[in-house]
This record gives structure tokens, sequence and C-alpha cells, in this order.
């Protein structure tokens, strides 16, 4: 494993199976997470989710799921090399659909669920000959409805559920919010450079909510072959070398 830091002084753990890129930074920032939340991620892989949440206003707490035990391994060292409170960040080894695992994160109380889902339903594209990223990437072992499913039995009411997304699979995240009772709420599109098609999507929902979603100015990267201060912020203090 490899060591990347992210700034004041916390640091995240990689390998060839668990990496992390520029997704999980606009993932982070879009949920305006805040310091009173009680979070639990989905799918945390090297924990990037999880430690970037760390660096100024912390939540209360982040259950960070993943059914691969390398990555809650990774997760857990990236935790004691930063010298983490063991209280703000519980690592859960299970299947997000297994629910019989779940007796330590209180059901009906979670107020943001985050998730970087597999971009891809299993079966589809090219997939990776490494096992790990063949799971990160084709949705091998959960949906995009196995995960709102999962997420709607978290979540308290008015609680919110966090996704990003290839632009082409839109319509899937949100009919299965709204099947599972999360309303969709707020949206936003990443594009490289302006006038660019977009390459991901932001998407927020809020359970038990009323119908209306807000669109956000799309988020751009790069102006003149640089870096936007929008982009810039979500950098800030942070080692982006391997982004």
């Amino acid at each position: 494993m490899k060591q990347e830091p992210i700034g004041n002084q916390i640091f995240v753990c990689v390998s060839e199976e668990h990496r992390f890129g520029t997704d999980a930074f606009l993932l982070t920032n879009f949920s305006r997470y805040k310091a009173k939340d009680l979070v639990c991620e989905f799918g945390t892989g090297c924990g990037i989710i999880a430690l970037l949440m760390q660096k100024q206003k912390p939540p209360a707490k982040i259950y960070a799921l993943d059914i691969q035990q390398q990555a809650i391994d990774q997760l857990r060292a990236g935790i004691e090399i930063s010298k983490i409170d063991s209280e703000k960040i519980v690592p859960v080894c299970t299947d997000l659909k297994d629910f019989r695992n779940w007796e330590n994160i209180p059901y009906g109380q979670i107020s943001l669920v985050i998730c970087n889902p597999p971009y891809q339903p299993c079966g589809s594209g090219k997939e990776s000959s490494l096992e790990a990223q063949r799971i990160a990437r084709h949705g091998v072992y959960c949906t995009v409805e196995d995960i709102c499913r999962s997420a709607s039995r978290l979540l308290n009411t008015g609680g919110r559920l966090c996704l990003c997304g290839r632009p082409e699979r839109l319509p899937d995240y949100i009919c299965s919010m709204r099947e599972s009772g999360i309303e969709p709420k707020r949206l936003q599109f990443v594009s490289r450079n302006a006038g660019d098609m977009p390459w991901l999507f932001l998407l927020e929902g809020k359970k038990n909510a009323k119908k209306f979603l807000q669109m956000e100015k799309p988020f751009i990267m790069y102006q003149n072959g640089r870096l936007t201060k929008q982009a810039q912020a979500l950098y800030q203090n942070q080692e982006r070398e391997n982004l």
C-alpha cells in the first residue's frame, strides 16, 4: 500500500485494487455534510470520502461500509496513520444488502448516506481483470436499486442520499430513488471544460420529501488548460499528483 496525503495530516492508503479519483472529491463537496450529521457511506473503497470529511469539520460519525475486506483494511490503516479518533469513522465489512449485519448501525437515524456507486451495470463494457476493480466499476454485488433501498432503510425523514454517476444513467438513478421513497431534490452536471458535454452528474435525494428538483450551475473543471477556481477549491491543501 502507498500513503497519499490529502491535507491536514490526513493520509489515504491506496493500492492497485482500491484507489481514488476526482469524483470522490466532487461528491464529498456536493454532499454539503454538516458537523451534526450521522453518515453512512456505501462502498467506501480505500476510504477517501470518509477521510476527506475529517479535514475541517468532521461529521458526528461515519459508518463506512464495503463488501471487500482489503478495502476495509486500507481504511483502517488510513485512520491509524492519520491518528483519527476511532469513534469518528467505523469501518464495517458487509454487503450493503445484508441487513442482518447492520446491528451497530442505527436504522432510521442516519441523516446522510453517500455513495460513489459502480458506473456500469454488471456485464456491460470492458471489465477489469482485477476482481476488486470489477466489483467497484460494474455493479457485481449491488445495483443502484439496491443502494436506494438500503439507504431508505437507514435514513431519517428528510435524510439525504448523495450519489454520482454517468449522465446516460441518470434516469435509472431518479427512478430508483423515487421507488425507494427518496425524492430527487438537487442535480449538478460536471464538465471538463465549458461547452463540453458533462462526464458526471451529482444527485441528492431526500427521504419522504415533496417533489421539486433544483438544477445547480454546471461544475467546470478547467478553463484555458488550468483548473478553475471552483475546482481548485476541491483540492485546497491537498497533494494532487495521483488524481
